[in-house]
């Protein structure tokens, strides 16, 4: 499985990390410094779940922020209820 949101497409991107040391000059130092450059990954907050596609209910990789866009129409549950 891939970490990309199958309705937008959202994936992980490289990006990068910069370490800092020493006490800012505001605070009294005599300022921060640049010490490391790292390569990061940023990655999507991708969740499975349970949606409508074409009339069917399958499971679908979608990020959360098109969750809370409203773009997944999620499944009726039902209220079957069995009497005894």
């Amino acid at each position: 499985m891939s970490r990309k949101c199958e309705i937008c497409g959202k994936h992980t991107t490289a990006g990068g990390q910069i370490t800092r040391r020493g006490l800012a000059k505001k605070f009294g130092g005599v300022g921060s410094r640049v010490i490391a450059h790292s390569k990061r990954a940023f990655r999507p907050n991708l969740r499975r779940v349970r949606a409508v596609v074409n009339g069917t209910n399958t499971r679908i990789t979608v990020c959360t922020s098109c969750l809370q866009a409203g773009k997944v129409t999620k499944p009726v549950k039902s209220t079957y209820k069995q009497t005894a």
